[in-house]
């Protein structure tokens, strides 16, 4: 075990896997000299060449088609974009090319590939910049979504994506880049839609996904200075989702709430508390709340900022609502 970075867990999954197979290559805008918009790549146009760290002109569609192609070709490429707003511009290749490859050739071609980068809001970035998108491509049959909550985690998904046969969309936070922890070295890999416990409880299960894992860790641990025991968990994989554990923990706690990052409207809370709903009814001791982040552009300024994202506090309200404790 190291401690590292987040950014450095990520950079340490990709080295392994080019220095392990010839066919993974990276590319996208500043990747390579720049070593990356937030030194994910750092080092490894060092050790790998101009062939496998790619510097691509700011086209995303351009390059994502050409990690496309060459992913059916044989190679196992890693589109980076600078940040999955970016990602907007290259949705035809992604939902329409990449996704559905494999069901439109009859399974003759397939495209195992990582499309990867920042998602979510930054500090101050402005609305164009600040989107959680994951429900976007959540929602589209061919694709698999990973959102990593930390170091260990990045670096086992990652690895994991890379090697995966379908098409995986990785999504970091921008925010967590900088987050420090202990991180297996050498080999090690997460599989896929497995979600992770982080916190035990009996009381109430909280399910939160990317940045507010954190956010949901920090709440279980006021929750238990007012008596309230909640148990954490981190699906890691959006899809395909772990109900299974997700469910296991519900009927357990017999009471549930779902948070993110992204808009309340037809956003990943809304599946996993239908599910819920579908599939523990019988077991809830009260409806499954939700915490969401607030249905307006991200605005630019620091305070109205922090008002639109999900808080500690508001989980920690919701909670106790759950429970009746309000």
């Amino acid at each position: 075990m190291a401690k590292i970075t987040y950014r450095e867990a990520l950079n340490q999954a990709m080295c392994e896997e080019m220095a392990r197979d010839d066919r993974v290559f990276l590319m996208g805008e500043e990747v390579a000299e720049y070593n990356g918009a937030y030194k994910v790549s750092q080092g490894m146009l060092e050790k790998f060449g101009p062939r496998r760290v790619v510097d691509t002109p700011i086209t995303e569609l351009g390059f994502a088609g050409l990690g496309v192609g060459a992913s059916m070709a044989g190679l196992r490429p890693i589109v980076e974009f600078m940040t999955w707003n970016f990602a907007i511009l290259a949705l035809d290749q992604i939902v329409n090319a990449a996704a559905k490859m494999k069901y439109m050739s009859g399974g003759m071609y397939s495209c195992p590939m990582v499309f990867r980068g920042a998602g979510g809001a930054a500090a101050r970035v402005g609305a164009q910049h600040s989107q959680a998108l994951e429900n976007w491509m959540a929602n589209i049959p061919g694709l698999k979504v990973v959102m990593p909550s930390n170091p260990a985690d990045a670096k086992g998904l990652l690895k994991a994506a890379i090697r995966d046969n379908d098409t995986v969309c990785f999504i970091e936070n921008e925010i967590n880049y900088g987050d420090i922890a202990e991180v297996p070295e050498g080999e090690y890999i997460i599989p896929l839609g497995k979600a992770d416990i982080k916190r035990q409880g009996t009381d109430i299960t909280m399910v939160a996904h990317s940045r507010m894992t954190g956010f949901a860790l920090l709440a279980a641990e006021e929750l238990a200075k007012q008596g309230i025991s909640a148990e954490v968990i981190d699906p890691r994989t959006i899809r395909p989702l772990d109900e299974t554990t997700i469910l296991n923990s519900v009927r357990k706690t017999n009471r549930a709430i779902v948070i993110e990052e992204g808009w309340r409207f037809a956003g990943i809370g809304a599946e996993i508390s239908a599910r819920i709903m579908e599939k523990a009814f019988d077991d809830l001791d009260a409806p499954v709340a939700r915490v969401t982040g607030k249905d307006v552009p991200m605005p630019y300024a620091a305070n109205l900022e922090r008002m639109a994202m999900p808080s500690v506090l508001e989980i920690v309200e919701a909670a106790r609502v759950v429970c009746n404790r309000a």
